[in-house]
């Protein structure tokens, strides 16, 4: 927009409208992205939100980080493309939909799975657009153009070339492991996806009898193991103790015989069994425990061979050796928990827990109570069941080294580096990536499946047995039958798709050169999508490797993350980028920390103390919580949230627009330079210098990603020295009869310094910061492109020292006044003692501004003070003293201080002795602690305060 005259700024600011206004006119002018073919990049992509989700907190806060470091990079001439779009969100999304279903009395299983998905990208371009709406409100100034979503059919295309080429280089394989399951959802989820609950559970013990007559050292024919999870010794397949554990050294290696299955499993020796706890020993169910997977891989038991007591509903079904007795099949798991204790208790098998009333009587429980961490998945809200199936995995282990590499090479820096080590941890014990999940929305696995070769002749094995068939990766199915061709040799002369391994078998009709391929039914993680995302939003792989984006723009300059997806998002594009395109995916990575309620506990819904970063943009607009989220951002810690700072920051965007009102009822207004104007006047050159500290300040922080600090120097600046002390100092000046040389040079300089403000407050505060610039003036476009200031001035020194001298000067009698409760207004007169020769010529260029601020009118410098109570300021050599005779009454406010002063030094000394107590500050409330220590820091500070004012009455 191109503005020619000044707007009279209103009375009173609206954030709502400016939002209104500016946001649709920047995306419609193309103002995030403007055309700049030969400027350097700068890069940033945004972590993709769920196209189900809405703004949350923690999106204000990623967001507003990136938006600034945008702005910022774009104001400096720079081509900044900042990456949007959305993920996919495989199970929200489904269940979102489904719940539509299920609230027209329809469910999924009742489409076919071409036509579920088909509503589902209905319901996507209905109802998928929530947050990016919102995401505008913030004022992301994002590249809409280019607006990128996971299952667009170009990023599909890089998802499936990747999952084929990382199969082919032998890094995506199938195998059998645990998983984390979710019953209700009937799918594989991420840790990322399970939440840990605190559930009143139970701990039970039994006594599982050894066999063929052995016994321990000390007699017993049994073993004691203890369980949270009774039902999985169904599956048992081994007892664990320590090896070095004497207890149990005669009977490694011997057996066990279970009660209810009658099962034999091996007594073995492993360090996961800690002597100093329970009994020592330890039953390992290997199919359906974590820690038990990995004993029994150590003990020799296959994956194929561990045992699975559960259907995909956490129902009980019959293991491999047929020994679960017909009563616990088809049971569900927390009835077969019930079923188990009873039958154990009637077998004598279990090992009551027995309390000790005070009064001596003893009772028996069948457990004990415990406190028990449960995983729960977090969109199904069921207990996790770890579960034993054919999955699809990456090799973390060996994508995970050249990530390690970059980090430790300083490639890759971690900001703050205190996250490097975190990093480290988890990378170096990373395990395989599970990839797949039994879904239909998402990117669906690129495999198909064929008859088993068995004898040279293709043989359909059906039923949950993929693994015995042959399969075919591969970008499509025709790519899929050739390599089926090569497989099974020139008798095959036709291959068809079949929806199933069974229509496959059906429809081939014994046809041996007639074969039909099934296509595998899972869909991909969405983090393993999400992974491409640095890379395959820039147009990878279609475009080529040398396509303009790409080669311009990957790898990207930095990445803005919260830390807890650093393992299922930052690492894992990490590992990808530097696998897939040879460089890692960003210079710097930022974790930034958790937006937590004002006591410091985590925001939840459940404890209802969420807050609405819309409901804060109604109230005190976008530009006070992006300040406010800027100003909160410290390196390494979490943000308290504070409402009353949000309003605070709104007050600072009020005390702005008033400062431009004056601006422009003194004629001061849009400045045609970038320059620094030539200045004269001492505080004309005082503020130039200043700008150029703040902008040094800001760049240093912006490079440092120190947005408190960035913050923390242009509030200072606009607050203190701009409003607070340069507009009044030049008050005088620009009020002055007649249109002086001076008073042009002042309006010059304060419309120049104005636009500074604006240029730099802008990437915080971006809507006031534009309104503003076309409220001032004519300007040649809009402030959103305009350019970084560049002052080509240095500091005055000497002007530095005489504005700083006036302002200090002014301060302390301000002070002084306040303290002694003398009026504001109250005209006094001031006699100055040992002022060196710079002071006087300071003095006498201040005779009239010492007359408006400080309400003071100097003497002539050679006359002393007259004998009398007076109030006495230093500054620097000088002293000033001012006469209280018919002021104020001396005694009157002497008895006044003193009263007040014992009052408030018996409250901190009582704080302070409350502080003190180590039973206070370790037994009380954290925030009554914060609130003695916040009080006794009021008191002591009022305290020296009134101390100082009886001390300027002798």
């Amino acid at each position: 927009m191109t503005s020619t005259d000044k707007q009279e700024l209103p009375k009173t600011f609206d954030p709502s409208a400016m939002e209104a206004k500016w946001y649709p006119h920047w995306e419609e002018t193309n103002a995030f992205r403007p055309e700049r073919p030969d400027a350097a990049p700068y890069t940033i992509v945004n972590p993709p939100p769920n196209v189900t989700g809405s703004l949350h907190i923690g999106h204000a806060l990623d967001n507003t980080l990136q938006d600034i470091m945008i702005r910022y990079e774009r104001l400096r001439g720079k081509d900044a493309l900042w990456v949007v779009g959305t993920d996919h969100a495989g199970i929200a999304t489904q269940m979102v939909v489904e719940r539509q279903l299920e609230a027209a009395q329809d469910k999924r299983t009742n489409y076919s799975r071409e036509d579920f998905v088909k509503k589902v990208w209905e319901w996507k371009e209905e109802s998928g657009g929530q947050i990016t709406r919102q995401l505008r409100r913030l004022g992301c100034s994002m590249d809409w153009s280019r607006e990128q979503f996971t299952m667009d059919p170009h990023f599909s295309k890089a998802v499936l070339k990747v999952f084929v080429d990382l199969y082919n280089q032998g890094l995506i394989y199938r195998d059998k492991r645990l998983v984390n399951w979710d019953p209700k959802l009937k799918t594989a989820i991420s840790d990322l996806e399970v939440e840990t609950r605190e559930v009143q559970g139970h701990f039970w013990h039994f006594r599982y009898p050894l066999a063929d007559g052995v016994t321990l050292d000390d007699g017993r024919d049994h073993i004691v193991v203890a369980t949270t999870r009774p039902e999985t010794m169904l599956a048992d397949m081994a007892v664990a103790v320590n090896g070095e554990d004497p207890r149990y050294a005669s009977v490694i290696g011997k057996f066990v015989e279970l009660p209810i299955t009658g099962r034999r499993v091996p007594i073995v020796a492993d360090d996961h069994a800690d002597p100093e706890l329970g009994s020592g020993a330890v039953k390992i169910t290997p199919g359906h425990d974590f820690n038990d997977f990995e004993v029994g891989r150590r003990a020799g038991i296959a994956a194929a061979d561990m045992l699975n007591m559960f259907d995909a509903e956490a129902k009980v079904v019959q293991t491999a050796d047929g020994l679960i007795p017909a009563e616990f099949v088809r049971v569900d798991r927390f009835d077969a928990r019930k079923l188990v204790v009873e039958q154990m208790k009637a077998l004598g098998r279990l090992v009551p827990h027995t309390v000790t009333a005070k009064d001596g009587e003893v009772t028996e429980h069948d457990a004990e109570p415990r406190t028990i961490q449960t995983p729960y998945g977090d969109r199904g809200g069921v207990v996790i069941e770890p579960w034993l199936t054919d999955q699809w995995y990456v090799d973390a282990k060996t994508l995970a080294q050249p990530a390690i590499e970059a980090v430790k090479t300083g490639v890759i820096e971690i900001v703050p580096k205190s996250w490097e080590k975190t990093f480290f941890h988890w990378m170096d014990n990373i395990q395989p990536w599970c990839v797949s999940r039994q879904l239909w929305w998402g990117h669906r696995i690129p495999a198909w499946y064929g008859p088993a070769v068995i004898d040279g002749t293709p043989n359909y094995v059906v039923g949950d047995a993929d693994a015995a068939n042959e399969v075919f990766v591969a970008n499509s199915f025709e790519e899929a039958a050739s390599l089926a061709a090569a497989r099974y040799g020139d008798e095959a002369k036709e291959f068809f798709e079949a929806p199933t391994a069974a229509a496959a078998y059906l429809d081939s009709k014994g046809d041996a050169a007639k074969i039909g391929l099934w296509r595998d039914e899972d869909v991909l993680d969405t983090w393993f999508s999400s992974a491409l995302w640095p890379f395959a939003t820039l147009g990878w792989p279609q475009d080529g490797a040398d396509a303009p984006l790409v080669a311009k723009h990957y790898p990207n300059d930095l990445l803005i993350s919260g830390f807890d997806i650093l393992f299922f998002w930052d690492a894992r594009m990490a590992m990808m980028g530097t696998h897939l395109m040879g460089a890692a995916p960003w210079k710097q990575l930022y974790l930034h920390g958790l937006v937590r309620a004002a006591d410091g506990a985590k925001m939840s819904k459940s404890k209802g103390n969420t807050v609405d970063p819309l409901g804060l943009i109604d109230q005190y607009g976008a530009d006070a919580l992006r300040f406010f989220m800027a100003a909160m951002e410290s390196q390494g810690r979490d943000i308290k949230m504070d409402e009353r700072r949000v309003e605070g920051y709104r007050n600072f965007a009020t005390k702005l627009w008033n400062a431009a009102r004056f601006c422009q009822s003194n004629g001061i207004g849009a400045s045609a330079s970038v320059k620094a104007p030539e200045a004269t006047l001492a505080v004309n050159r005082w503020i130039i210098g200043e700008v150029v500290d703040t902008v040094a300040a800001l760049d240093k922080a912006l490079a440092d990603l120190r947005f408190d600090a960035a913050a923390n120097a242009i509030y200072h600046f606009v607050w203190d020295q701009f409003c607070d002390w340069y507009l009044e100092l030049i008050k005088p000046v620009l009020s002055a009869e007649g249109d002086t040389g001076d008073a042009t040079e002042t309006r010059r300089v304060a419309g120049w310094v104005l636009d500074q403000i604006l240029v730099m407050l802008h990437p915080f505060m971006p809507f006031i910061t534009e309104e503003l610039w076309h409220a001032l003036g004519a300007r040649a476009g809009d402030l959103i492109v305009a350019e970084w200031p560049a002052p080509e001035a240095t500091v005055d020194a000497a002007a530095k020292a005489e504005t700083e001298w006036r302002i200090a000067l002014v301060r302390e009698i301000r002070s002084a006044k306040n303290e002694l409760g003398i009026a504001p207004g109250a005209r006094l007169s001031a006699f100055v003692q040992g002022a060196n020769a710079q002071t006087q010529g300071w003095i006498n260029g201040f005779w009239t501004g010492a007359q408006r601020l400080a309400r003071i009118d100097f003497a002539p410098l050679d006359q002393a003070a007259s004998e009398g109570a007076n109030i006495q300021i230093v500054v620097n050599e000088a002293t000033f003293v001012l006469p209280l005779e018919g002021i104020i009454d001396i005694a009157a406010e002497k008895t006044r201080l003193t009263k007040a002063l014992e009052a408030v030094s018996k409250e901190a000394k009582s704080l302070e002795g409350r502080l003190s107590n180590p039973a206070f500050v370790e037994k009380a409330k954290p925030e009554a602690v914060e609130k003695a220590r916040a009080d006794h820091a009021e008191k002591s500070a009022e305290a020296e305060r009134l101390a100082a004012a009886l001390a300027r009455l002798g």
